[in-house]
């Protein structure tokens, strides 16, 4: 029996024939995407998007018509009309934590009045618990290493616990996405504490406080004492409502779409969207840009030495260094193209938490990489619009000066973008009654069968 459950886990020589085999003959010529103008990725040669849908939800700004002609302009994201940068600076002004005001503003499209905002506050707050034993018996139960997956089950796992789960009518739907909302953190939190348990660390888990805002719960459930402070509160909180929404398009949300058209339950098309958000290409890229970044610094001696630098990230293009995947990991985005307004948020911070935390030289060295990639990039590759930094870049060394642990990375992000993805759930479920279903054209010609014994 112990062999056999290896084989499971295993690569075998049989699987390595087999993968050949089918590598081989899932193999389509490249041309043939452009003698069917196939938009690859839904886009364009020019990396614009195909319309496949309309959204009120938010916008995403990244170029403007110069005498009848369409140029790259610095990137601007509007939730409900409203620019990100005013929202942002509007409750950082105010000095009020801005999660639960963007949520009400995304779900219900307007700002709340002060009542309204307390009122949604509380509502919040009544639903931060999750089912009896649900804690011991799914989140204890196989803790995952990888805390999106285990967010995942734990999103599954609450279907059982839901007498209307399959009820996708708006104000069942719009109860479900508040409970997942205000359980997220939980799940997250104590789904890392459950693995650590299991490595043999100690074990805490801390209810949430009413009064506290999301990003403050999150701070005061992680960690052992407790204790955090106002400026990584604020920080944590301003990197939620910046993820929080995308457009429709982004991989995540469209999966959202796309699941919700087919008619299923709230809980399998948030586990869909959360596998999507998991992918190293779209919210798993803020780890990859830590990740890339530490083996930067033992890599390159002198970082300081642009030369050093830029040789590094020539052999990331080249595959040569890192993963080898060709890529500089929080480079370049699907639509922006000049600035990405996310990063420039992060940015203003970094550089000041750089400053309290010593971290300058680290700081010196990513703002290096930042001016100096789309250069590299455009020396190297055939690129149709700019190559700027992206929210994910500067995300991790955020994250990791406000020492959240690299496992909740993408977590935190998934904690953000479900307001997003439960605003786009309730508008598909509102305005389109068909399931989304996209032609391909199959290229296999057709076969006679062949009996085995004549095979």
């Amino acid at each position: 029996m112990g062999n056999v459950e290896n084989t499971l886990f295993d690569v075998t020589d049989e699987i390595l024939e087999l993968a050949d085999l089918c590598a081989t003959n899932n193999a389509i010529d490249k041309e043939l995407y452009t003698k069917y103008e196939v938009k690859r990725g839904l886009r364009d040669v020019n990396g614009k998007g195909v319309l496949a849908g309309l959204t009120s939800i938010s916008d995403i700004i990244a170029t403007k018509v110069v005498d009848g002609v369409e140029v790259p302009t610095a990137g601007s994201l509007y939730y409900r009309g409203y620019n990100i940068k005013d929202l942002v600076n509007g409750f950082l002004k105010a000095k009020h934590y801005g999660f639960e005001e963007i949520t009400y503003l995304l779900l219900f499209g307007d700002l709340p009045t002060e009542k309204q905002l307390e009122n949604f506050q509380n509502t919040l707050t009544e639903r931060r618990s999750l089912p009896p034993n649900f804690v011991r018996d799914v989140i204890m139960k196989a803790p995952s290493r990888d805390m999106m997956n285990s967010l995942s089950r734990s999103i599954l796992n609450l279907y059982s616990y839901d007498a209307k789960a399959d009820d996708t009518s708006i104000p069942n739907v719009l109860r479900q996405s508040l409970n997942l909302i205000s359980q997220f953190p939980m799940m997250m939190v104590y789904g890392y504490h459950a693995y650590n348990y299991r490595k043999g660390e100690d074990l805490f888990i801390y209810a949430p406080k009413p009064g506290l805002s999301t990003a403050e719960n999150i701070l005061m459930m992680l960690r052992e004492n407790r204790k955090y402070t106002k400026l990584e509160a604020r920080i944590l909180d301003m990197a939620l409502v910046l993820h929080m929404d995308h457009g429709g398009g982004n991989n995540s949300t469209f999966t959202t779409h796309v699941v919700t058209s087919s008619g299923t339950d709230t809980y399998s098309t948030m586990a869909a969207a959360m596998a999507s958000l998991k992918g190293p290409k779209h919210g798993g890229a803020n780890i990859k840009v830590t990740n890339m970044f530490e083996d930067m610094k033992t890599v390159v001696k002198d970082w300081e030495d642009k030369d050093e630098v830029r040789k590094y990230l020539v052999d990331l293009l080249e595959k040569k260094a890192f993963d080898k995947s060709g890529l500089i990991y929080g480079m370049g985005h699907a639509i922006y193209s000049v600035s990405d307004p996310r990063a420039e948020f992060f940015k203003k911070f970094v550089k000041q938490l750089a400053k309290e935390k010593g971290f300058e030289k680290e700081y010196n060295l990513y703002e290096t990489v930042e001016m100096m990639a789309p250069e590299v990039i455009g020396e190297k590759r055939k690129i149709y619009k700019g190559v700027n930094a992206n929210v994910d870049f500067y995300s991790g060394l955020v994250y990791h000066m406000l020492d959240l642990p690299p496992a909740l990375y993408t977590p935190i992000f998934a904690t953000a973008r479900i307001v997003g993805w439960s605003a786009h759930r309730l508008e598909e479920l509102k305005n389109v009654d068909k399931i989304i279903r996209p032609a391909y054209k199959a290229l296999c010609p057709h076969k006679d069968y062949i009996k085995l014994e004549d095979r």
